[in-house]
């Protein structure tokens, strides 16, 4: 479970300016990053910039460093070296408290296997964010429950995991990630267990979605018809951005 930050905690305290979405404002930007686990180097020096409201596709080869990238863009791993930026703030230099209320507040997750708490229903599982939040049960609830026709997943709220096809865990994942308005989504292989049809369904519905909102996006894939759905791909090769298609990084 993530820390518990307050949100009338003040993010001007960490020189943290709320950002107002539009497309022409750098959002993320990962500086040179290296990484290594153990003897084993993840990144060598991945440098990435992402605009506001872009939907970025990030794909490579298995072991080439691609969810190792997602995961310091997140502040979830802390690179060996280089620098990460979000809205003008050193992300890695946070301590881990900060970084873990970062993501609870203002980023939302998708991930492969969906990663839903089997104990909870359907709805729950969508409102957990906004409870982590301090958000109260009722009103959490209520913003949950409007995702589930919007994903076409009406008269399922009270269902758990095992309940659910591949294809149904994956959207409740998505309005997981989605339902406390967060200003960067990053998806790891969010296809990654479904079939073709069912893929790109949740691609559809993922990409609507984000537009609506405004939402940024970092997704990585290996599979070039998920990355059709993004504005620009780059490809990591051997722990670095190595070519791109689109704008500059």
């Amino acid at each position: 479970m993530l820390n518990y930050f307050p949100r009338e905690y003040s993010w001007s305290s960490l020189s943290v300016m709320s950002v107002s979405r539009d497309t022409n404002s750098k959002i993320i930007e990962a500086r040179e990053l290296s990484l290594s686990f153990g003897s084993t180097p993840a990144l060598r020096g991945a440098s990435l910039t992402v605009r506001q409201g872009e939907i970025v596709a990030v794909m490579g080869p298995s072991g080439s460093g691609k969810s190792t990238l997602l995961h310091c863009l997140a502040g979830i791993l802390v690179p060996d070296a280089g620098e990460v930026w979000f809205c003008g703030q050193r992300l890695d230099a946070l301590s881990d408290d900060r970084r873990s209320a970062l993501r609870r507040d203002r980023f939302g997750f998708v991930f492969q296997s969906g990663q839903l708490v089997p104990e909870l229903t359907a709805e729950e599982n969508v409102a957990l964010p906004l409870l982590l939040s301090g958000t109260r049960r009722g009103p959490a609830m209520t913003a949950a429950r409007k995702w589930f026709p919007t994903l076409g997943l009406g008269g399922l709220e009270g269902r758990r995991s095992g309940e659910l096809s591949g294809g149904q865990a994956q959207r409740v994942a998505l309005a997981r990630g989605l339902v406390a308005d967060p200003e960067v989504l990053f998806a790891d292989e969010p296809t990654g267990s479904l079939d073709s049809v069912s893929g790109e369904l949740v691609m559809e519905l993922l990409t609507a979605a984000v537009r609506e909102q405004g939402t940024t996006v970092v997704l990585v894939t290996h599979d070039a018809r998920v990355a059709a759905y993004a504005d620009r791909e780059v490809v990591v090769r051997d722990g670095k951005v190595s070519t791109l298609s689109g704008a500059q990084t």
